[in-house]
């Protein structure tokens, strides 16, 4: 599809869009088609209902663009976006997640509270079970401790469970995180993971949401939530999760989007692991260290938005698995697959170096 030239939006234009936003039964698909056909929303809020009825849009759309409700959401928006630290990106602009902005019906407006820059750095999503056990959400924060320390920025959900746990983690190093919601900004859910989400803006990470700030929980909005979450992502790795999990809904829509999908893999006496073996069976990549990530993704060193992530994929391995917990020596020979000398060799250099140090035992990576 042809989309319009960039150029700066104007306060009317904003309001315009933001009431498109919110109209029924527009989506990315006919939101894009009205500003097509009448090269602005301004223009398409002003049009006769003839003119939509000819783009074959619902009359619903049409009689709803005028209404009291409509309006007044848009200059809610308009106040919400005065607030420090409050942002809408627009599909049009150039400040647009580069790698949403790649799949089909990316999302017209993009609601952002905290830091959108760290929406263009190399991101990898983490999901899994709500109702994930104990061993699945240390799995959860071991890798995404990892992951974060590596340089990624951790991408989920903020659902209970497994999302949660992989949040929590990459802010507890020091990384960045974003959390995708399936509601408005302003009807947050779950509520049990509101503190969670505040932790995160404050500490320089992201929380966003594609549904207009006052838009309630609705199953039907979780997988386009999913869509957002895969198609901001290099790839999607599920920790734990059964066959009729949205976290398979995610991996198939990463998929479909040309991202890469891992599974870590579990006990077959475990119903959570069914879904990450069905996974592998259809293709995925069987993850059990966080090199299995980083060979993967070496493919898209060759794409431009791959430019910061050949930084990442330099990072020491065993600084890598120690980010995660700190280990033995022969905990890391079974963790890297290294034999004992050249494990022994390796830490010798990074403690010269002043990047891992030696405690009772066990080695730990030092945090610049």
């Amino acid at each position: 599809m042809s989309l319009p030239a960039v150029t700066p939006v104007s306060p009317a234009e904003l309001e315009a869009r933001l009431r498109l936003h919110r109209l029924p039964e527009l989506g990315p698909a006919r939101f894009k088609k009205l500003l097509e056909a009448f090269g602005s929303a301004s223009k398409a809020i002003s049009a006769p209902a003839s003119a939509w009825h000819a783009l074959g849009l619902p009359l619903a759309c049409s009689e709803a663009r005028r209404s009291t409700e409509v309006r007044d959401g848009a200059s809610h928006a308009l106040a919400w976006l005065e607030r420090p630290g409050q942002h809408l990106l627009m599909w049009d602009q150039p400040d647009y997640p580069a790698m949403l902005a790649q799949i089909s019906d990316a999302p017209p407006l993009l609601f952002v509270a905290g830091d959108p820059g760290i929406l263009e750095k190399p991101q990898l999503a983490m999901v899994g079970s709500r109702r994930a056990s104990r061993p699945g959400m240390d799995t959860a924060s071991a890798f995404s401790r990892s992951l974060a320390g590596a340089g990624f920025v951790i991408t989920s959900g903020l659902a209970l469970g497994i999302d949660a746990a992989a949040h929590q983690a990459a802010i507890d190093i020091g990384g960045q995180t974003v959390g995708v919601l399936g509601t408005g900004l302003e009807k947050f859910y779950p509520q049990r993971n509101r503190r969670l989400a505040d932790a995160m803006i404050a500490s320089g990470s992201a929380v966003l949401s594609a549904f207009p700030l006052d838009t309630g929980p609705s199953a039907g909005n979780f997988p386009r939530r999913n869509r957002i979450i895969s198609g901001l992502s290099l790839g999607v790795l599920v920790v734990e999760a059964s066959v009729a999990s949205g976290s398979l809904i995610t991996a198939r829509l990463a998929a479909e989007q040309g991202r890469e999908v891992f599974a870590i893999p579990g006990s077959i006496h475990h119903p959570g692991a069914r879904g990450c073996h069905q996974l592998i069976r259809d293709g995925a990549v069987l993850v059990e260290t966080i090199e299995h990530i980083l060979e993967a993704l070496r493919g898209w060193q060759q794409q431009p938005l791959f430019t910061e992530m050949c930084e990442v994929t330099t990072t020491h391995p065993l600084l890598m698995l120690l980010h995660a917990a700190p280990l033995t020596s022969e905990a890391l020979v079974d963790a890297s697959g290294w034999a004992l000398p050249k494990v022994l060799a390796a830490l010798t250099e990074l403690e010269m170096d002043g990047r891992a140090v030696c405690e009772n035992g066990r080695w730990f990576a030092r945090v610049s």
